[in-house]
């Protein structure tokens, strides 16, 4: 069973960790902070990613092929915990109404208005692409990756010259039940905040085939979140960017808008 996390304050996650992952500050004496564990480091990673009781996230989306032509979209992400989010695309017109619900134990629906079905999102779907995006329906859940992914430190790297970087290099593979895509992940996170600004994604014949980054990070209020991120995916040459537009926590969300019934609403 998983045990949760879009788009984190997207990720739009994987957000989206998909792209939304605000965070706590966090600060810890540097001779601590090396004794660090992989394992407490990503645990720390996911707890400021999921520092907020609750987000409410308007994001423009901007879809870009080889040749450099741009697609537009506005989604509305609404998040509560680590383990409840809801996306709905708000324009244009051919997407309007669309919307992904993410729930705890690997539930998740969709809604597609034009048939105006709710349909559960099946296993061999989750990691396929997310309404034509760069990111699968696995990647713009809310997802604690402590509770998916055996993390180690990269083993390239010798402890000494571990030290001396300014983030944690971390290699994540799926632990064993959990049925992924990528047969490993390879996350930077900062020291000083534990912020997670990179993800690569590799293929299960270990080629790097995906890239997410997290830039123009803000503080707002106690937390901080990521005003852009970007999924790369090297196979199709294609990109997803993620842009915050406007962004409110700490609303007291009700559960009753993690529902299926909420789906439908306009």
């Amino acid at each position: 069973m998983r045990k949760k996390n879009l788009l984190g304050v997207i990720p739009i996650g994987m957000l989206m960790f998909v792209l939304m992952a605000p965070m706590a500050q966090a600060k810890e004496p540097k001779a601590q902070a090396l004794k660090l564990s992989a394992l407490e480091i990503l645990k720390k990673a996911d707890s400021v990613a999921n520092a907020p009781q609750d987000q409410e996230i308007t994001l423009e989306m901007i879809l870009i092929d080889k040749n450099g032509k741009e697609k537009k979209r506005e989604a509305k992400m609404w998040q509560k915990g680590s383990d409840k989010r809801m996306i709905k695309f708000i324009s244009p017109a051919d997407v309007k109404g669309l919307a992904f619900l993410d729930l705890p134990d690997d539930v998740m629906y969709l809604y597609l208005p034009a048939f105006r079905k709710i349909r559960r999102i099946a296993s061999h779907v989750k990691n396929t692409s997310f309404a034509g995006t760069d990111f699968t329906y696995d990647d713009m859940a809310a997802i604690n990756f402590a509770d998916e992914y055996d993390p180690e430190f990269v083993a390239s790297e010798p402890e000494e010259e571990r030290a001396s970087f300014e983030y944690y290099k971390l290699e994540l593979r799926p632990k064993k039940g959990i049925n992924k895509d990528y047969s490993k992940l390879v996350m930077r996170i900062r020291k000083d905040n534990f912020y997670p600004i990179e993800i690569r994604y590799y293929s299960k014949q270990g080629k790097l085939w995906k890239a997410m980054e997290r830039r123009k990070l803000e503080k707002k209020g106690k937390y901080w979140e990521a005003k852009e991120a970007e999924m790369c995916d090297l196979k199709k040459e294609h990109r997803t960017k993620m842009i915050v537009l406007h962004s409110k926590f700490d609303q007291d969300l009700k559960d009753e808008l993690f529902t299926r019934r909420y789906l439908k609403r306009k």
